[in-house]
């Protein structure tokens, strides 16, 4: 079973310079090898921000992307592995990058192996030199949050983009979520599959019930509490957010039946109870119609009580930068390490006095952050405290230091 978040959550305070006190991890070198339009990409930093700047098209969204790779899952844009390799490349793609954190330095490697041309491609992770175990232990050394353009439509789509973005919130405060989740969704085809057939084995189909019902309720309980705790952090800061804060809610029959306390294993037992009342209706429907791959994640505009999906274009992208940017600082004193940021894109739509506000909550937070934009002046206000570099054509180069 999941085990509970921390409560009461604790609200670290700025340090004088105005960093919270919670350690701060950077990337301070980057390789990149056949990955995406990058043949060979180095870059080698000091630990500030980094600003990635140049036309659309010219590979920025690329290096953000394999920045997402040091964290378990298929990276920002969910991408399959073969998509990443460089087109015309002849074997499979690398990540190399080394953290300087509070563990001191640490040299992790990702990338896609090829043993032969009939054979399974599949992603490796080595952290030091030493293979890991599962992608999950990246999640010991750095966590890595990001904001795309992609995501501006997460109010208005689907519930399923919605889980989707709550279990990366979740993953990045409890290792071992993303396995709950590839397990049940795992048992829950099985389960689909055996009602299929008119001639199923009872004994088998209760087994694999009642692993549902145990990863079912593991799923809505980590859930559950990072919603709640997510709550208090906003709660407790939004007096001094520069954005809009969100209001945040749960919906789902299993997040019901957590939410409203009492053993896990009773709700375990009331899940398992629905899957078996239901198994005539869902083989009709061919498919499983109650669980948490049923749930949504209803947001309101917290100073507008408006639901989200109603408020217009850019207050729904300030609301969505203002809960990332909360999600971040939960995820700092929630694990004792700053969160690597990813912003692709972030200043567009900002005016400069939004800018400026939203380079000191970042710098507040402990964070580095990678960021992209087709205009560097776009991130003056960052004078002193980022790397710039100009991206062309899948080759980096240092571009002249931006000035406020």
């Amino acid at each position: 079973m999941t085990a509970p978040l921390a409560v009461p959550l604790p609200i670290a305070t700025p340090s004088e310079t105005g960093r919270s006190a919670v350690p701060r991890v950077a990337v301070t070198r980057l390789r990149l090898t056949d990955f995406r339009n990058h043949a060979a990409l180095g870059l080698d930093g000091d630990g500030r921000h980094v600003v990635l700047a140049g036309e659309n098209g010219a590979g920025k969204t690329n290096i953000l992307e394999a920045l997402s790779l040091l964290s378990p899952g298929r990276g920002l844009r969910r991408a399959r592995l073969d998509e990443m390799t460089r087109l015309g490349a002849t074997t499979g793609w690398t990540v190399f990058a080394r953290l300087d954190g509070p563990d001191g330095a640490i040299g992790i490697g990702t990338g896609l192996e090829t043993a032969g041309e009939d054979e399974a491609r599949v992603r490796r992770v080595r952290i030091d030199g030493e293979a890991a175990r599962s992608a999950d232990d990246l999640l010991d050394h750095v966590r890595v949050l990001w904001l795309t353009p992609a995501m501006d439509g997460l109010f208005t789509g689907p519930a399923a983009e919605r889980r989707r973005f709550l279990d990366r919130l979740v993953l990045a405060l409890t290792p071992g979520h993303g396995a709950h989740v590839s397990a049940f969704e795992k048992a829950m085809r099985g389960r689909n599959r055996l009602l299929e057939d008119d001639r199923f084995d009872l004994d088998w189909l209760e087994a694999i019930e009642a692993q549902m019902a145990e990863l079912g309720v593991a799923i809505s309980l980590a859930r559950v509490e990072a919603v709640a705790c997510l709550e208090r952090l906003i709660a407790a800061t939004r007096a001094d957010a520069p954005f809009p804060h969100a209001d945040l809610a749960l919906e789902g029959e299993i997040e019901a039946l957590v939410a409203a306390g009492g053993p896990a294993a009773d709700a375990e037992d009331a899940y398992r109870e629905r899957l078996r009342d239901g198994r005539r209706r869902d083989k009709a429907a061919g498919r499983t119609l109650d669980g948490p791959h049923r749930a949504d994640l209803v947001v309101h505009h917290g100073p507008k009580a408006m639901p989200a999906h109603l408020s217009s274009t850019g207050e729904q992208k300030a609301l969505l930068l203002g809960l990332v940017l909360a999600h971040a600082r939960l995820v700092g004193e929630t694990c004792g390490r700053a969160p690597l940021l990813l912003l692709d894109e972030v200043a567009a739509h900002l005016d400069p006095r939004r800018r400026a506000e939203l380079f000191d909550v970042v710098e507040a937070l402990g964070s580095q952050c990678w960021m992209t934009g087709t205009d560097a002046s776009a991130f003056a206000a960052l004078a002193g405290r980022a790397e710039v570099y100009e991206v062309a054509g899948g080759r980096v180069a240092p571009a002249r230091p931006i000035t406020g």
